[in-house]
């Protein structure tokens, strides 16, 4: 038997052979055997922004890492902009040069020869017949019986033609049989904009296609520090006892950007900060954070637990919320000049169960901030009979950098050094630039892709794990665009609106004065 990638499973980066021999059927339902017939990937949208930047870069690692093999797939573009196929290879080209390393240009040129366009339009019958019989062609050419091959479609589309360009998926490209091929659907967010209108797309694409076709990404979930969370606090036997309401005060999860909407005005501010962030990403890094131990690693008992903890999640405050926009945000003409749109959010989620019950968990995004990152801050109570009056120097905190300088530490207090018997804060650290130095930590979009074709839903919203999500957030957002709650200005290039701090200190967060983590460097 040959795998996808003969040089990643000697490297081990399949698995385990002990993985391999036990499940063999399983890895041929996902794919990863050359049994099967070809691979055929299709990016629709495949002349957008997010293609470019997102997708054909990940795909390009991939098959630069051996995970794509040359005579196994083959890469189709559509998109409504007539382009030949040598245009949509030189735009790819012209976009990844300018990152490919030189001795990289030969596999780089190997990659755009896999690259196909067709140009139809996202509701034309002609388009997607042309477009299946192009795919078609390439199965006959791998010698793939009717039925056997695999067919990745990834929508990087606005969700507004998600519903007609599923249709004429469904009707024109499919696979013709069930004979060990598959056909699976990758849709980017927004799910919607509130609960109604979720439910509504859901339902049209379950119409069209079963859940286990259906991957709805969000790339925090394929974040290395997101994907290590379960691994933190289910394989180490000192935070068991430690991750619960006795021991923690407060839990923050946090996104700043120094920047603004840059250009993306008038799409961000259909959306604000709470549907661009807050309700998918920040929502989705909380339910690992709070689940409680799957039964297995099999992704619907994962999805279970997550599922359980968002349907903890009490009604969310109007009094535990603060809203900002910055200054200078309506002057981009694709804004309008009386908008409500939030570009910054602090809200108080607050969980009713057994583990979490009076613990808050903040959640936290802004644009135009003073900084550029995004974590987990866990914040434990304070010492009990603190005999070294260090509370004064502030909490230990257990910190998970996701980007940038991916890290985690532990922020703690220890004597420091000299002939008294004084106290400071320092940490124990784990950066994974410095700790590992000869590992390439591999996109999101790369690793969520590859779960794609192993058939792997684990990292991916399944349809109820949405609607639950959105039920959570619907309340407040209609109370935001029927104008009830307004955002506070705040300068570009601060903290964001005072009141969020003040909020933070309502909610039991203890601020340290004096200590910057610093990451560690080579030097």
């Amino acid at each position: 038997m040959s795998t996808v990638s003969d040089t990643s499973l000697r490297n081990g980066s399949l698995g385990n052979n002990s993985f391999r021999s036990e499940s063999f059927s399983e890895e041929k339902d996902m794919g990863l055997v050359r049994e099967a017939g070809c691979l055929s990937i299709i990016v629709l949208g495949a002349s957008g922004d997010l293609a470019k930047k997102k997708t054909f870069p990940a795909l390009f690692h991939l098959f630069q890492q051996g995970f794509l093999q040359e005579n196994d797939v083959h890469i189709f573009g559509y998109a409504r902009t007539k382009l030949s196929d040598d245009d949509l290879r030189e735009r790819i080209r012209g976009y990844l040069g300018k990152v490919v390393s030189t001795e990289n240009v030969e596999i780089l040129s190997k990659f755009l020869q896999l690259i196909k366009y067709v140009s139809g339009s996202y509701d034309s019958e002609e388009g997607f017949q042309l477009l299946d019989m192009q795919v078609s062609e390439h199965e006959t050419s791998k010698n793939s019986q009717p039925g056997t091959s695999r067919r990745l479609f990834y929508l990087a589309l606005p969700p507004s033609v998600y519903p007609s360009v599923c249709t004429m998926i469904r009707r024109h490209c499919m696979n013709q049989s069930d004979l060990g091929g598959w056909t699976r659907i990758v849709v980017e967010k927004p799910f919607g904009k509130d609960l109604e209108s979720a439910e509504d797309l859901s339902a049209q694409l379950g119409e069209l296609f079963d859940e286990k076709q259906l991957y709805r990404i969000d790339h925090y979930l394929g974040k290395e520090l997101v994907q290590n969370l379960l691994v933190l606090r289910f394989a180490n036997r000192f935070f068991m006892p430690l991750w619960n309401r006795d021991n923690i005060d407060n839990i923050q999860i946090v996104f700043r950007e120094d920047f603004g909407t840059e250009g993306r005005g008038g799409y961000f501010d259909e959306y604000g900060i709470i549907r661009d962030i807050i309700q998918n990403h920040l929502l989705q890094v909380l339910c690992l954070v709070a689940m409680e131990k799957p039964v297995s690693l099999k992704p619907e008992h994962i999805r279970d637990e997550k599922v359980k903890v968002l349907q903890s999640v009490l009604p969310i405050k109007p009094e535990e919320v603060v809203l900002g926009q910055y200054e200078g945000y309506k002057n981009d003409p694709t804004v309008s000049d009386s908008s409500n749109t939030p570009t910054f959010a602090t809200a108080v989620l607050r969980i009713h169960n057994e583990r979490w019950e009076g613990v808050p968990f903040i959640l936290k995004a802004g644009k135009a901030l003073n900084s550029r990152k995004a974590e987990i801050r866990v914040q434990f109570k304070d010492v009990p009979g603190d005999i070294f009056k260090s509370k004064k120097q502030g909490r230990n905190e257990f910190v998970i950098r996701l980007q940038p300088s991916e890290a985690m530490y532990m922020k703690l207090t220890v004597k420091k050094p000299g002939l008294q018997m004084s106290t400071i804060q320092s940490e124990l650290d784990l950066s994974y630039g410095l700790r590992y130095q000869d590992v390439k930590i591999p996109e999101a979009y790369e690793r969520l892709i590859l779960d794609t074709i192993r058939g792997d839903q684990q990292h991916f919203v399944r349809r109820d794990e949405l609607r639950v999500a959105w039920e959570i957030f619907t309340p407040l957002l209609h109370s935001i665009d029927e104008g009830q709650l307004k955002p506070i200005s705040y300068k570009p290039g601060s903290r964001g609106p005072a009141e969020a701090d003040e909020l933070l200190a309502k909610a039991g967060y203890v601020q340290t004065h004096g200590y910057i983590w610093i990451p560690p460097t080579l030097a």
